[in-house]
């Protein structure tokens, strides 16, 4: 995407539409401008290194076909689900191999006119077979750790806050498998940082194609995305917000608006990229796994600079930790991710997860309290045992056998068998509904003989995943409902000898809401940190009871019903709409004069988020006796368009900023309610930033003239930030 022809340019904001939601996140740029703030030789070397690669692009130099990169994996994990397999730690190696080697089975799916630029990096990955210290590895460490989960700060890379210590990066790729927080599925370090910390952060829901991994993420495409930034590959689309201006330094990535999600329809058209369109497909894309399959090789040049002499990874080359010791072998692993099946009172299935060269599993078995174990073989990862004695809790364990040896036994794992009875419990019956509101209701059953608990699930018509909620008697109070909705529901039954199936769905049909008092009953609720949650569908009565009065509320919406429109009526004064995305960016508002009712509508969105809503007087409008109405409602299809919903009123603007492009000074005519805390900030097109001022706003017109004359020609972005909420302007400096 050769957009801009600088020889280094990363943008520092990264605008996201609405909110977030269940798609890829990635953390290495966040990652990168961390370490700038921190570390001011950084961002110096960085720069090297792009000299040497820009260099290298211009006069390519080839010293070595297929490059071999050892890996090790450092499982850190709170939980045993987080403790993944040895297999699907291999499984995630095959997709490297195969993505970077343009192997993968899903090339095919790669549009003809991209087919042309597509290259097999020629590198390959093999997990370590040396230690730092010289001994055989099977290139995985297990550290079990009291941290529930981990973001970008790299504590996961260190012992000393719960992670693990990093093996030398100047010989192996380092890549930290664990639970993520904030939706994240990973991080790489770019090249040119501490070696410490040098390496790749996965999500372990979103590593390899089995075990653990989840999709849309399960076919290991998220460490294929964070191995390319750790070899010096940016986002396709520049980091840019989707202004269309930025770049990733690659001359055959076609200019790109914003990142992608999900799976788009080919050609996607963006930045006036016609005919061709997006190359969402790229790695470097924010696409769910199954929508990604190359790179390009504009991409696998960058990549190669840094094999060459004076490379960031050119001390790969000579890693001897891919290589088995002399005389040495790799460890044999020992087995995880282990679970019982098909239990009954006599019998039970023992499953687990291969073990690398594993040829055979033994297997030791005894009911708690015994000294004496029954000893089992499996050459498969499943195993059959028959003779149990009912109601019984029996602990087991399991080791592998390699081709150079026997592993340690796993850690103990139990399981209980059921009480032995002829009879099956029964499926409750005759479903019934009373007490129904608008948001509650009382579901009813007749009781099951020798029922000791219920299993009752709800969902909205329509959708597809369940809540669910236990009772110990025949009744259970439905909570938290939204008005005017369609629901289903059903119930089992659990008795001492098993569980029954799921009954018949039942329905229902939650009451309008009732006509609110009006009550100022949301305080506090002046900023978007102490917003309060309200229902859909429901009529909210509230009021502005001083000219620095603002109400913040949330609501969130679902897949199943993505758009949404807000209605402000019943206005007392003159009162406008605003709407916020989860990070705190304006994307819409309402502003009509005196007592017209305001409106927003969103129909551009399929995917479910969060947001605030902003109800504000103008120019410190407000009531302490009347309230004003406030109604939310979310819908599958459009909603009508009508006039107020995006800004009307161009006399009630925020922001004013002249002269654009300026010259010597530019002005800011900023409009508050009230006093807050008010910081403006500008940022170059490298992201760094390169003016800043706080003050404390008045009620009304606020004014601050910045001085650019000593400031170079470009472009730079604006940034006010005003009790959380941001406010973004693009300048422009000519002399």
């Amino acid at each position: 995407m050769n957009k801009i022809t600088t020889t280094f340019l990363i943008l520092l904001l990264n605008f996201t539409a609405f909110a977030q939601v269940e798609h890829r996140v990635c953390g290495a740029m966040d990652h990168l401008h961390q370490l700038d703030q921190v570390d001011p030789s950084y961002s110096v070397q960085r720069q090297l290194i792009e000299n040497h690669t820009q260099q290298f692009i211009a006069n390519p130099t080839k010293q070595r076909t297929v490059i071999t990169i050892p890996v090790v994996v450092h499982v850190v994990y709170n939980t045993a689900s987080q403790n993944i397999s040895d297999a699907q730690i291999q499984s995630q190696i095959n997709v490297l191999n195969a993505d970077f080697r343009r192997l993968n089975a899903d090339f095919v799916n790669t549009p003809g006119p991209f087919q042309g630029v597509s290259a097999d990096c020629e590198i390959q990955f093999v997990l370590a077979r040396r230690n730092p210290n010289g001994d055989s590895t099977n290139g995985i460490t297990r550290t079990q750790t009291i941290v529930t989960s981990f973001s970008f700060n790299d504590n996961v890379k260190k012992s000393q806050f719960g992670g693990k210590d990093s093996w030398p990066a100047t010989d192996y790729l380092n890549i930290w498998v664990c639970k993520l927080n904030n939706g994240l599925l990973g991080y790489a370090q770019f090249p040119g940082g501490p070696t410490l910390t040098d390496g790749v952060v996965c999500s372990f829901r979103a590593f390899g194609t089995m075990g653990a991994a989840l999709a849309p993420f399960n076919k290991g495409r998220t460490a294929t995305h964070e191995v390319g930034h750790y070899l010096n590959l940016f986002h396709t689309w520049g980091d840019d917000g989707g202004s269309c201006n930025g770049t990733d330094l690659v001359n055959d990535t076609p200019n790109q608006g914003a990142e992608n999600y999900g799976c788009p329809i080919y050609p996607r058209i963006s930045c006036n990229n016609t005919p061709t369109g997006d190359m969402f497909m790229n790695f470097m894309d924010y696409t769910d796994d199954a929508c990604m399959s190359m790179f390009t090789a504009g991409q696998k040049a960058r990549m190669d600079a840094l094999f060459t002499n004076g490379g960031a990874r050119y001390s790969l080359l000579n890693s001897l930790g891919g290589l088995f010791p002399i005389g040495g072998a790799v460890a044999c692993g020992t087995p995880t991710n282990l679970s019982t099946s098909s239990i009954t009172p006599t019998t039970v299935t023992l499953n687990w997860d291969a073990v690398a060269n594993g040829s055979s599993y033994g297997i030791q078995l005894r009911p708690i309290g015994s000294n004496t174990w029954i000893n089992y073989t499996s050459s498969t990862l499943s195993y059959s045992i028959t003779g149990l004695n009912a109601n019984t809790t029996y602990e087991y364990q399991i080791q592998a056998t390699c081709t150079n040896g026997t592993g340690q036994y796993s850690s103990l794992y139990s399981f209980q068998t059921p009480m032995a009875a002829p009879q099956t419990c029964g499926i409750p019956i005759s479903l019934s509904v009373n007490n129904l509101q608008h948001n509650t209701a009382t579901a009813e059953w007749q009781a099951v003989q020798d029922a000791t608990q219920y299993t009752v699930r709800i969902r909205e018509l329509g959708d597809t995943n369940w809540a669910s909620f236990t009772s110990q008697s025949n009744s259970i109070a439905l909570q938290n409902l939204i008005p005017l909705t369609g629901y289903e529901y059903n119930v089992s039954a659990t008795c001492p000898y098993g569980t029954s199936d799921f009954s018949s769905s039942s329905f229902l049909n939650t009451l309008a809401s009732p006509a609110p008092s009006c009550l100022n009953n949301y305080e506090p609720n002046d900023s978007k940190e102490t917003a309060v949650a309200i229902e859909k569908n429901t009529i909210i009565a509230s009021m502005l009871t001083s000219e620095t009065d603002n109400d913040y509320f949330t609501f969130s919406t679902t897949v199943l019903q993505p758009k949404f429109k807000i209605t402000l009526s019943n206005l007392p004064g003159d009162y406008d709409l605003k709407i916020y995305n989860n990070n705190g960016i304006q994307i819409g508002s309402s502003q009509n004069g005196r007592l017209q009712g305001e409106s927003i509508i969103s129909n551009n969105t399929n995917v479910p988020g969060t947001f605030a809503i902003r109800v504000l007087g103008y120019n410190g409008k407000f009531d302490s006796i009347n309230c004003y109405r406030l109604y939310v409602e979310t819908s599958s299809a459009d909603f009508k368009a009508e006039l107020g919903s995006i800004e009307d009123d161009p006399s009630k603007q925020d922001i004013e900023i002249y002269p654009n492009p300026a010259q010597t000074i530019l002005n800011t005519n900023y409009y508050a309610t009230g006093q807050k805390d008010i910081v403006y900030t500008m940022y170059n097109s490298f992201g760094q930033r390169v003016y800043t001022k706080g003050l404390t706003s008045n009620s009304g017109l606020n004014q601050l003239s910045i001085d650019v004359a000593q400031m170079p020609n470009g472009v730079y972005l604006l940034e006010i930030k005003d009790s959380g909420e941001r406010k973004i302007q693009k300048i422009s400096v000519q002399h």
